[in-house]
């Protein structure tokens, strides 16, 4: 592993590799006990990862749609007001990336990314459900500590907890978008963050893309692109309006970006479940750096 580790470092640049934890690794058990002794850190981190980015899209959500807003009032296009609606949560979710935080959990933040990788094999089992069950608990928190913070402009009809509901063109429209817009975002997650050189920048890449998914899909789904994200906004607002979309169309549409990834370029090309993992924080996945992507 260590001849691997420098092997990466050589090609990628001079930051270490992120590195597995032997010791913890094989302590493992394989039972949920075991791996929640080991790895609750990273369950920890996935948890506060995703309720910081949900207190963000509330914030901005309030700051951009409630009515008494000045910003509301000056910016009194809709399309104007979701650029820096994008550009915060974009912004939010490169930093969580960036961050030691985001750097040792793998920043997934989103079940659907969890499920991909435990079904490409590099993410254990138990470490995928507790990880799922984390980003769940993490959204429904992060929103309610943005209602203490917010109050009743959070409640708004027009900010609505930041909810995700279809747009005018209905369901099936929604599921369609989201299908797309997610097996967009993870075959760039799996070209970039398997690339030694320019995995840096897989964080950026999917800022980007949430940045440009809010600007110009938003009225079409709601962009969602995570159950997780949506159940948090919903179990405060009691808006429940075709969460089928939002919990299917994620996860079957980076399943299918997996599958072709997998497909076109094998599953050796698979180096690690970090979103950036050129970095010195440990690694709980099973990680493939004797591998080269093609």
């Amino acid at each position: 592993m260590r001849g691997h580790v420098i092997a990466l470092r050589a090609e990628a640049g001079p930051r270490a590799a992120s590195r597995p934890d032997a010791t913890a690794l094989a302590r493992s058990d394989g039972s949920a006990l075991g791996a929640l002794r080991q790895h609750w850190p990273e369950y920890l981190i996935e948890a506060a990862g995703l309720g910081l980015f949900m207190v963000s899209a509330c914030l901005f959500a309030t700051l951009l749609e409630h009515p008494s807003s000045p910003v509301r009032q000056t910016l009194m296009n809709a399309m104007l007001r979701r650029i820096p609606m994008g550009l915060a949560m974009g912004l939010t979710a490169v930093a969580i990336v960036y961050s030691r935080w985001g750097q040792r959990s793998g920043a997934h933040l989103n079940p659907a990314v969890t499920l991909t990788f435990w079904r490409l094999g590099k993410v254990k089992a138990w470490d995928a459900l507790l990880y799922v069950a984390a980003q769940f608990v993490g959204a429904i928190v992060g929103v309610g500590l943005a209602v203490a913070v917010l109050g009743p402009r959070l409640a708004d009809p027009a900010v609505s907890y930041a909810a995700t509901v279809p747009g005018t063109g209905g369901a099936v429209v929604a599921f369609g978008a989201e299908l797309l817009m997610t097996f967009v975002l993870m075959t760039v997650i799996l070209t970039v963050t398997n690339r030694p050189g320019l995995n840096r920048f897989t964080g950026l890449f999917a800022g980007m893309l949430v940045a440009s998914y809010i600007v110009f899909e938003a009225p079409v789904s709601g962009m969602s692109l995570n159950p997780a994200r949506t159940l948090g906004s919903a179990v405060h607002a009691h808006v429940w309006t075709a969460l089928w979309v939002y919990f299917t169309a994620p996860l079957l549409g980076m399943l299918a970006a997996a599958q072709l990834y997998v497909a076109t370029r094998g599953l050796p090309a698979v180096l690690c479940a970090k979103l950036h993992h050129e970095n010195s924080q440990r690694c709980i996945f099973r990680c493939n750096y004797g591998a080269r992507a093609r």
